[in-house]
């Protein structure tokens, strides 16, 4: 690599660095999804069991352990803290767009690499999912690197490669569950049927490579089954994997256009440039420009990765935005093709002055809009309760974040009816409740107790108690706190 490569790749990296670390350790951990993993590092780390994660003191089987390992090893590391819950995504990021920018080097040249890293680091999903508190940019990663370990193996003919293929893919699946595995393995079985070479399957290093996948995706699998047995197995693959494939968690989500909307949001600002440029490229070449696409096997492959992504996700019948974000790694250097015959500095001024955009979002917008959907500002007025006294939660919603950022046993409020209703049942949507829950009918037997709830909440005349004392604790913008006892 050229000495001014170097320094533009650098450059490339520091412009990622900023837009992936800028005001992390002001961006709350929010609800109702970022603190389901925040408070499950935190007490996996309390515990000292780095294997089963574990949240309000019951094991959880919502997701494999990695990334709570790349959670639990930042907070060795910073504290536990919203930095080091966010160093691992960032961290993810710098290593994704890194990966990117070879691979389309090895493609395309520098030129072509530096405008696919310089748009995917400019675009909304990569700052969004580069942030997050959750196992997406990390999928992220290891997808890409084994779809491109697979391909570099394939067109260099150094099968060896296949190996550090079925690797990541193990790493994927250690991620996210069997998605890590299955949605390559099908878009590389298309691309080669496509390609009129299903051969090359024969070719894929499967005893060897299995092996590796098996020891790196799979162990932690195993070890698992034998501590939690068919818990573990009927909940993680039956609800929180075939379930949420088959059965719509969201269904005002599942709609066709779905994921066209969200790439249109993720790529953006150059989604609308990519499509409108597409376009007039298939109008212009009618269909040469097809045909090329067939008979070039780089684009080809490109072209499988991004649209068989979207597809099988559309397939799925619970969506959810950050499903099809593998599909930006091919998008970017398919966009960077496309757009290689614009002006260069104005690219590159275009891609630094929306990197300047998104640090002005983060301090003027992203930093109040988490504290509002975080539990940090209620968790603060139950932080210095006794421990020995139930704090109870009721006609809001349940927030883990309160739970994480005040250290409390914070239980879920509601009519038996209700509780009986919303009990976790593996096989069912219920199992995903994980709050832990009190009955209206058993608060009689309390002798005192404190409840969180909205703001001008009547509690006294709907919890129908008597010869009891409200006291008002504490509010805050949205919550207030009553301690309620035994009238003297």
């Amino acid at each position: 690599m050229a000495q001014s490569e170097k320094r533009d790749f650098l450059l490339l990296l520091t412009f990622g660095a900023i837009i992936l670390f800028a005001a992390n350790w002001s961006l709350t951990v929010t609800d109702p999804v970022e603190s389901n993993y925040a408070l499950t590092a935190k007490e996996m780390l309390a515990s000292g069991d780095y294997v089963s994660p574990r949240i309000f003191g019951n094991y959880w089987y919502d997701k494999p352990a990695f990334f709570y390992w790349e959670m639990i090893v930042s907070c060795m590391i910073f504290g536990v803290n919203e930095f080091a819950l966010r160093f691992p995504a960032a961290v993810m990021g710098l290593f994704s767009l890194s990966l990117l920018y070879f691979f389309t080097r090895r493609l395309y040249g520098h030129r072509t690499a530096l405008l696919a890293g310089g748009l995917f680091a400019s675009s909304v999903s990569f700052w969004y999912v580069g942030k997050a508190v959750i196992t997406d940019m990390t999928l992220f990663f290891f997808m890409s690197a084994t779809m491109v370990s697979f391909y570099l193996g394939y067109e260099s003919k150094k099968r060896a490669l296949y190996y550090a293929a079925f690797f990541f893919a193990g790493l994927a699946v250690l991620t996210k569950g069997p998605i890590g595995f299955l949605l390559p393995g099908l878009l590389l079985l298309v691309y080669l049927v496509l390609r009129k070479d299903a051969k090359e399957l024969l070719r894929l290093r499967w005893g060897g490579g299995m092996l590796l996948f098996l020891l790196v995706g799979g162990s932690w699998y195993y070890i698992m089954y034998k501590l939690h047995g068919a818990d573990f197995l009927g909940t993680f693959f039956g609800t929180h994997n075939f379930l949420r494939a088959t059965v719509s968690e969201h269904p005002r989500d599942d709609v066709w256009y779905y994921y066209i909307l969200l790439f249109f949001a993720g790529f953006f600002p150059w989604s609308i440039v990519f499509v409108l440029r597409t376009a007039k490229r298939l109008w212009q070449e009618k269909g040469a420009l097809l045909r090329r696409a067939f008979e070039e096997r780089d684009t080809l492959f490109l072209l499988v990765w991004a649209l068989g992504t979207i597809l099988v996700y559309q397939c799925m019948a619970t969506k959810y935005p950050t499903y099809t974000f593998p599909s930006i790694f091919p998008i970017a250097i398919l966009a960077a093709r496309l757009f290689d015959g614009f002006n260069r500095k104005r690219m590159n001024i275009l891609i630094a002055a929306f990197g300047a955009l998104y640090l002005v979002l983060f301090v003027l917008v992203a930093v109040p809009m988490c504290r509002e959907r975080s539990g940090a500002p209620a968790a603060a007025l139950v932080h210095d309760l006794p421990a020995s006294v139930p704090i109870l939660s009721y006609a809001r919603d349940y927030s883990v974040g309160n739970a994480f950022y005040s250290g409390k046993n914070i239980q879920c409020l509601q009519s038996r009816e209700q509780v009986e209703k919303n009990a976790p049942v593996a096989g069912t949507w219920t199992a995903t409740n994980i709050m832990p829950f009190y009955a209206i009918e058993d608060l009689p037997a309390l002798g005192e107790f404190y409840v969180l709830c909205r703001k001008g909440t009547p509690v006294a005349k709907e919890l129908s108690l008597e010869n009891r004392k409200f006291t008002l604790c504490g509010n805050d913008e949205k919550d207030e706190l009553w301690h309620i006892a035994a009238a003297k």
